[in-house]
């Protein structure tokens, strides 16, 4: 929800000879960013993954994050999808993880409504600016949302990207980011109504690692490495102006 840590990113890829791809994990609310008041007691956000192509990109990465932060702060800094239409020049989107709001309606069963919500990014972001993003970490819903995402994207002529949702470097670490979760929540680990994830694959893996997970759409690892290529800024970050 924020890019606090994108020049020191930056910076620290380039010094190690790395490419950065800045981008950020955005919250989108259910409605307008300036609604603040709450549905069932809980606001309702969900996910999608913005990535700058170039440095037009980035500064529009930057306004919205500002504007997430400045009007639609609302438990988490928000944006809406009225703000990412003004500001969507220079970026690549990606539908998000399973908390992006096209899974949350496959989850429930709502494929017709997933289908008219990626409809809706496309005509914000435009053909081959939006991608239909598929993990599988193991969790047991993930078979069917990935497999209907390829339906998706058959319909609509979206294609594919394989990502992994990561909250650690190595397998081991999911034991340490268990205990993290439950000094984050105010939990014990043998508390079993507790936030926990559901298996030790959100760490960071190597290419075959994701080749074998997705062997049968190989087409969305490919297109890892065709975003990678277009994602090309290049900022002098002294002199950046918003």
């Amino acid at each position: 929800g924020n890019m606090f840590g994108a020049v020191e990113f930056y910076e620290a890829a380039k010094s190690k000879g790395i490419k950065p791809i800045m981008g950020y994990e955005a919250y989108v609310a259910q409605g307008s960013r300036l609604d603040k008041e709450s549905k069932n007691g809980k606001e309702t956000i969900s996910h999608i993954t913005l990535l700058a192509e170039n440095n037009e990109g980035y500064h529009n990465l930057l306004k919205l994050s500002t504007s997430a932060y400045l009007e639609g702060f609302y438990y988490k800094p928000r944006i809406d999808k009225a703000l990412l239409k003004n500001h969507a020049k220079g970026l690549i989107c990606l539908s998000g993880c399973m908390t992006s709001e096209i899974n949350r309606n496959l989850g429930n069963k709502r494929f017709e409504e997933a289908v008219n919500v990626a409809k809706g990014y496309l005509d914000i972001f435009g053909p081959g600016n939006f991608f239909l993003e598929v993990q599988n970490n193991k969790i047991e819903q993930q078979d069917r949302l990935v497999a209907e995402a390829v339906e998706i994207g058959k319909k609509l002529g979206v294609s594919l990207v394989a990502t992994n949702d990561i909250h650690y470097m190595n397998v081991e670490d999911s034991i340490a980011h268990d205990a993290l979760l439950c000094i984050n929540t105010g939990k014990h680990l043998s508390d079993v109504q507790r936030l926990k994830f559901g298996s030790n694959e959100f760490y960071f893996k190597s290419a075959d690692e994701m080749y074998r997970v997705f062997q049968h759409i190989p087409e969305a690892l490919e297109n890892t490495v065709k975003i990678a290529d277009r994602c090309n800024v290049t900022m002098n970050f002294g002199k950046v102006h918003l």
